[in-house]
């Protein structure tokens, strides 16, 4: 893998894009993982403003640290990036204490509250953005979003541009060690941070991002018939994941109205 050759691109594309649509730079949410410690720290490098906002929600404590320990070692080393800690735990509450006595579909409910934590900060993005003249950038990675479909439609997936949208787990994770990020972020086990109790997303998927990113790079060139054992179990994740996401993937529909009826 040819790390510089692609760090050197996204910085330039990031830089580009946001001379052509005329903003001042980006605005990304940073969690303490890689994704997101890996294309904060592109940003910066365009010499753009960056803002880069902390938003923690009954958030765990090492998720914390290592997203406040990121955020000072960017702004040590790029005097363009400014950095904020926005808690939404008030707003959360709120929305929570008024929506979680309803009795409707508990099974579904937590889904549905942890969603919302994710679209409580593309909300709190898109404000600072809009106040700041900034994009959102955005931090999903290959199998996440063009995969599984591993993240909140209208959350983290609410975002102006996708820097790493082309690049595996496993890539990202390269361009952490390339790009000389802190240990604990360049360590960090990747989790969506959605949970009050921990779950790492291996927990939730049943997969590893080396396991998922093996069937995807095969996807459509091989069939179920072709895998067995471990990787047989993995294909019918994907597959399962793959199917349920494409309402994510795909396009919005438009129901199209022929002339004549116009």
């Amino acid at each position: 893998m040819q790390e510089k050759k692609i760090i050197d691109k996204i910085v330039v594309w990031l830089k580009e894009y946001a001379e052509i649509a005329r903003v001042k730079g980006y605005v990304i949410g940073v969690s303490g993982g890689v994704d997101s410690g890996v294309v904060s720290t592109l940003c910066a490098m365009t010499g753009l403003e960056v803002l880069a906002i902390e938003m923690p929600i009954r958030q765990k404590k090492d998720q914390v640290d290592r997203a406040q320990k990121h955020m000072e070692w960017l702004a040590d080393r790029f005097p363009n990036v400014t950095t904020r800690s926005v808690s939404l735990d008030a707003s959360f509450e709120a929305f929570y204490s008024t929506l979680a006595q309803e009795n409707d579909h508990l099974s579904q409910q937590n889904l549905s509250l942890a969603n919302t934590r994710s679209r409580l900060r593309m909300l709190t993005l898109y404000y600072f953005g809009q106040i700041h003249g900034l994009l959102v950038c955005g931090t999903g990675n290959k199998v996440e979003d063009f995969g599984i479909g591993f993240y909140t439609k209208y959350g983290d997936g609410g975002v102006d541009v996708s820097p790493i949208g082309d690049l595996y787990k496993t890539e990202v994770y390269a361009l952490a060690r390339a790009l000389n990020l802190i240990d604990d972020i360049q360590n960090a086990i990747p989790t969506d941070g959605l949970w009050d109790a921990e779950r790492t997303d291996e927990n939730q998927i049943g997969a590893t991002y080396p396991e998922l990113e093996k069937i995807q790079k095969e996807w459509g060139l091989k069939s179920e018939s072709d895998y067995s054992g471990r990787d047989l179990e993995v294909y019918k994740i994907f597959k399962r994941m793959n199917a349920a996401a494409q309402h994510k993937i795909n396009p919005i529909p438009v129901c199209d109205i022929q002339e004549d009826w116009r």
